[in-house]
């Protein structure tokens, strides 16, 4: 008798740990991607010579710029030319969101230097620098983001890859507005 439930519970637990959510590792440093986020199979090999965003004037978008609410909070856009630093956490988003629309209504490239934020103008120009390991890059902000509040900017797949903090899914990052010369 004992050997029979000892087989049932055996049989039982293999069952039910085919059941578990799966999570995809990182192969560079144990982190993971949300979902089914994360690179594409073959990512293209020049992405430490894609340019960073270089700032120009442009008229903020109509639409963007309006406080909204998303997740229960309300969310009140700056609509001037004002300047901001802060630090906080990065966060990046890959081929989950490629294509889809931003709120400018342009369509979301992962392999282009570009952010979001829940608050500074649409579009506007950040440099937004790792604070391990000191690299920075230059983004255009054409999308709202993140909703976590623990994060204070969502950066493309490149961004965050010349940034070093692919592995790692977020890390902590000054974040600073530049204007056009």
């Amino acid at each position: 008798m004992k050997v029979y439930r000892l087989l049932f519970v055996l049989i039982l637990a293999s069952v039910l740990s085919g059941c578990s959510t799966t999570y995809n590792r990182s192969s560079t440093s144990g982190g993971g991607y949300y979902l089914d986020d994360g690179p594409e199979s073959h990512p293209p090999a020049n992405l430490d010579q894609v340019p960073n965003a270089v700032p120009r004037w442009e008229p903020y978008n109509r639409y963007a710029n309006k406080p909204y609410e998303a997740l229960g909070k309300w969310y009140y856009p700056q609509v001037n030319n004002a300047p901001y630093r802060a630090i906080g956490y990065a966060s990046w988003y890959g081929r989950r969101y490629n294509h889809h629309r931003t709120s400018t209504g342009e369509s979301y490239n992962m392999y282009a230097m570009t952010g979001a934020h829940t608050t500074l103008p649409i579009p506007c120009y950040v440099k937004v620098t790792n604070l391990k390991n000191h690299k920075w890059v230059i983004v255009r902000v054409n999308d709202r983001g993140p909703f976590k509040e623990d994060r204070l900017i969502d950066l493309s797949y490149t961004a965050a890859y010349k940034l070093g903090m692919l592995g790692h899914g977020t890390t902590k990052v000054l974040v600073e507005r530049v204007f056009p010369n």
